[in-house]
């Protein structure tokens, strides 16, 4: 999943959201480096994209993107899912989007110091564009496919051509989100659940 869907997922305190974040940035063998409740988030981050990963909706929508962007396609339906629960978000959450993520900047700012420098690099970038805003309309989709196409080392117009297959079948993906979506939320509360019970 992308940053607004786990920003949601643990939207439940400003360290489990900062924690939710660093799960792209922190490598395994220095989670342990954090506090309790940023390393239990770090860890469940993983397994949320693991499950993403593996769900039988989501391994369908990608056999709808064409031979050669198909390896891309994760990338791609990530950022999507970001932009269809902007879409229907008063259907999963009562506190309004733009506060949550307002609420999920000032937590990043607050909790600069123990960010990782690629992260702290990004911060003002994201805050001043304000990324996870974005997701709220198609347009956003394309951009953040375009933005991180350019990090990659080879092939970004295979990511970037995936916009295209989206397109061609965004009414079927979006069928599909909403199938997945309840079983990733009460799928990472169980996991969260038994990651406390192993801390204590």
């Amino acid at each position: 999943m992308n940053y607004l869907a786990h920003i949601y997922l643990a939207r439940h305190s400003d360290a489990a959201m900062v924690g939710a974040m660093l799960g792209d940035f922190v490598k395994a063998n220095d989670v342990d480096n954090y506090p309790a409740a940023l390393a239990r988030e770090i860890t469940l981050h993983r397994h949320i994209d693991s499950y993403t990963d593996s769900h039988p909706v989501v391994l369908a929508s990608k056999e709808l993107f064409r031979e050669g962007r198909r390896r891309y396609a994760g990338i791609v339906l990530d950022i999507f899912y970001d932009h269809l629960l902007s879409q229907q978000w008063e259907r999963y959450c009562d506190m309004p989007r733009e506060a949550l993520i307002a609420r999920f900047y000032e937590a990043l700012a607050t909790h600069e110091p123990l960010l990782p420098a690629r992260l702290r690099e990004m911060l003002p970038y994201l805050i001043r564009q304000d990324w996870l805003g974005g997701y709220a309309h198609f347009d956003g989709v394309a951009d953040t496919v375009a933005r991180v196409s350019r990090r990659l080392s080879r092939n970004g117009h295979l990511l970037r051509e995936g916009i295209d297959d989206l397109v061609a079948n965004r009414e079927t993906i979006a069928t599909g989100f909403g199938q997945f979506f309840p079983d990733l939320i009460a799928f990472a509360g169980g996991r969260r659940e038994e990651l406390a019970t192993t801390d204590n």
